[in-house]
């Protein structure tokens, strides 16, 4: 037996990013579906010519999505990025760590899908040519069957203008309603980015959080050492003073001479320790400002929040007022199939009036 040769999948890009998944139940908010930066990477298939993005946490496939020429990336922040997965009903959304890397994933994103267009161009031509050696068959035009689906237009003199003042009324609040629920998608998706722009925060700043409360440690620990070498110079201090007071030569130089070379070197650990805590505060300077930054996309989250509230609160509002309108409607319909109905038997009355004139006149 010869076993069969297949070419397996080759990787052409990879980045790391926090990847999300859109909620299915609310369409609106972002889950996390890795706890940290994962690898993300464009697949080739030679076999089934096709390309695919694959991303794996742990032992469980995060992302496993095949590119269509119709999919698109949208960068809707400076370091993130979404994508709509049709086949697996969802949208996936990739927060990297800088813009350059964004811009690098989005530009492959363009390249492959590119490339898939092509792909599937070449089989779709492949595919007719083979049909177009097999099958001739005449296509039919269905203009017909559109004419014969358009509805029929009616027309009732009198009552003609009150039912085009009701539908107009009715386009209007649907596009209304249409416009707002616009503008509450266009909110829903700005309040995604906010959501994992603080999820991104978060991160950092619980990283930066651990990070202090180490330098915290390590900074007590230098000032506990930094005490013992100030305390042991004072000591070497008093004794070159001691031995310089009791005057000398020979090992008492060679003492001394050490004495000062040991100084030197502990004055130099002292400056390197007093650098390393001004590098700790500036640390501490930049942790103070992410929280900062964190506290103002907090608030910014807040306010896109009240605006959604307000935009639901408007759509209920049109809701209603449409509601009111197809009631108002049909009771205009009412209205006026009554008044057909009495225009009826009032031309029935007059008929048989006209009838008995004649009769009348012709005795």
């Amino acid at each position: 037996m010869f076993p069969h040769h297949r070419e397996r999948e080759q990787p052409i890009f990879s980045a790391r990013a926090h990847v999300f998944q859109i909620d299915p139940a609310t369409k609106r908010n972002w889950i996390p579906a890795s706890k940290h930066a994962v690898t993300v990477s464009f697949f080739y298939d030679a076999n089934r010519n096709v390309y695919r993005i694959i991303s794996v946490g742990g032992t469980k496939a995060i992302i496993n999505c095949t590119i269509t020429p119709s999919m698109t990336f949208t960068k809707t922040s400076q370091k993130f990025g979404q994508w709509a997965d049709s086949r697996a009903n969802t949208v996936y959304g990739l927060g990297f760590a800088t813009e350059q890397q964004l811009h690098q994933f989005s530009d492959k994103f363009k390249e492959v899908k590119d490339a898939a267009r092509l792909a599937r161009e070449k089989s779709q031509d492949k595919e007719l040519a083979n049909t177009a050696l097999t099958i001739a068959a005449p296509q039919f035009s269905q203009d017909l069957s559109d004419d014969l689906q358009s509805p029929p237009v009616m027309c009732v003199n009198g009552p003609e203008e009150k039912m085009f003042r009701s539908q107009s009324a009715d386009i209007t609040l649907s596009s209304e309603k249409e416009r707002i629920k616009k503008m509450l998608s266009e909110g829903s998706i700005c309040e995604m980015n906010l959501e994992a722009e603080l999820f991104t925060l978060q991160d950092s700043n619980g990283k930066l959080v651990a990070a202090l409360h180490e330098a915290n440690a390590n900074v007590e620990q230098w000032k506990k050492q930094l005490v013992a070498y100030q305390e042991e110079t004072e000591r070497l201090r008093d004794q070159v003073s001691e031995l310089e007071a009791h005057g000398g030569q020979g090992p008492s130089d060679l003492l001394k001479d050490e004495l000062t070379q040991s100084l030197e070197e502990l004055e130099a650990l002292l400056k390197a320790k007093d650098e390393e805590i001004h590098i700790l505060q500036n640390k501490k300077a930049e942790y103070h400002e992410m929280e900062h930054e964190r506290d103002a996309t907090i608030h910014r989250l807040q306010e896109m929040e009240m605006r959604n509230t307000d935009l639901e609160r408007r759509i209920q509002n049109s809701e209603q007022n449409l509601n009111n309108s197809l009631e108002e409607r049909d009771r205009m319909d009412n209205e006026i199939h009554r008044a057909i109905e009495i225009l009826d038997i009032k031309i029935f009355d007059l008929n048989d009036l006209r009838q008995s004139l004649v009769k009348l006149i012709d005795k």
